[in-house]
């Protein structure tokens, strides 16, 4: 079963997990217009497409799912994705470094700072280099309230992805982090990791020099 998890003033935000990873499936949806974008199609088609008809709800227009955007392109994230892309028509988003690795067609290549137009709402593009080449975030800064962190695998309660034990791989997701995401959003910004539950930047800033001196 989908959870709304935040019920903002212009968009809604229902997640749902999925498959044995516990996969984060995310979706925004405009209360005006209906536009929609879905985070990471993990897997379990039938349950995001029943989490796509419980938004009817979350607006007053016609939802339509306009993105299907890919924070990365590790196989657990993008299980259901070309069977969605099927049955809704909608457009697809990844980063530029990992887009040729998804299995289906990228139609909007996503760098560092590249701005999402929606109706109602946008989203900011934040690359994270290290769990994999083209690993995204995407940000959405809500106009009376936190903003919302979309950090796929690349920072989790508790410290940054798996970057199998490469320290230069390491150093870089863990520098791109810390100036991409803790030097720029404040510590009340709510972080939604691929698997598992929540945090804020606030509850894990006290631990990067920790991160940082561990080496994972």
């Amino acid at each position: 079963m989908d959870t709304l998890i935040h019920s903002l003033r212009d968009i809604t935000i229902r997640r749902i997990s999925v498959s044995e990873m516990d996969n984060n499936v995310y979706l925004l949806t405009a209360r005006t217009s209906g536009a929609q974008l879905l985070i990471d199609a993990a897997d379990d088609l039938p349950a995001i497409q029943s989490m796509l008809a419980n938004a009817s709800a979350d607006t007053s227009a016609t939802p339509k799912l306009e993105l299907v955007a890919t924070t990365h392109q590790h196989w657990d994230h993008v299980r259901a994705l070309p069977g969605l892309v099927e049955a809704t028509g909608a457009r697809t988003a990844a980063g530029t470094d990992d887009a040729p690795e998804l299995p289906v067609t990228v139609d909007v290549l996503l760098d560092h700072g590249d701005v999402g137009n929606f109706d109602g709402f946008d989203v900011t593009a934040v690359h994270l280099r290290g769990h994999t080449p083209g690993s995204i975030a995407l940000v959405y800064q809500d106009p009376e309230g936190p903003a919302h962190i979309f950090s796929g695998d690349s920072l989790f309660p508790g410290g940054v992805g798996n970057t199998q034990n490469d320290p230069a791989r390491f150093a870089q997701l863990l520098s791109d982090v810390t100036e991409r995401l803790f030097n720029v959003y404040p510590d009340d910004t709510v972080v939604h990791p691929g698997h598992g539950k929540p945090t804020t930047l606030g509850a894990e800033r006290p631990h990067l020099a920790e991160w940082r001196s561990r080496g994972w």
